[in-house]
């Protein structure tokens, strides 16, 4: 027991004990440092700017393709609607090959009357104000008629842009 305890106090053991307890430290200081850097590796780097990569080369692709597939749709509804459109004209010129239909919006729109007949026509009271009111316009000088119409304008211009705004 003895030749034990002083074999441990002999610098040989001494220097030989110091030497594991630094390559244990080293040892450890140098796993932390793999398990850091094993986080991303060489090979995960270079995976993630393949697929940056990907990612920006196709972005404007993908837009192009997103937007033309709206421009289908908006010009597919526009389609229907002249489809629509087509339907009710027709529509329309066949009832106008109907003799009775025609006679029927002669008589409505141009106010013909059959002979024989006695064609009325009643005017709206709201139109004979309004053109007594243009009338009194006709009472003043000319130039303030282009100002009360320089001042609509304006009037309704503001209303616009006032509606445009509030939009």
């Amino acid at each position: 027991m003895a030749v034990k305890d002083r074999d441990r106090f002999s610098t040989a053991t001494r220097i030989k004990l110091l030497g594991e307890q630094t390559a244990a430290r080293v040892y450890r200081s140098q796993t932390k440092r793999q398990a850091r850097r094993s986080r991303l590796t060489g090979r995960a780097a270079l995976l993630a700017l393949v697929l940056c990569s990907l990612i920006v080369a196709l972005a404007y692709p993908i837009r192009q393709y997103v937007s033309q597939r709206a421009d289908i749709a908006e010009l597919e509804r526009e389609r229907d609607q002249a489809r629509q459109r087509v339907e009710q004209l027709r529509d329309q010129k066949a009832r106008w090959q109907d003799d009775a239909y025609a006679e029927q919006q002669i008589r409505q729109r141009l106010h013909y009357v059959m002979p024989g007949e006695t064609g009325y026509v009643v005017i709206d009271p709201d139109a004979a104000k309004q053109s007594r009111a243009d009338l009194g316009a006709a009472d003043r000088p000319w130039y303030a008629n282009v100002w009360d119409g320089v001042d609509r304008a304006d009037q309704s211009g503001r209303s616009a842009r006032a509606g445009a705004v509030n939009q």
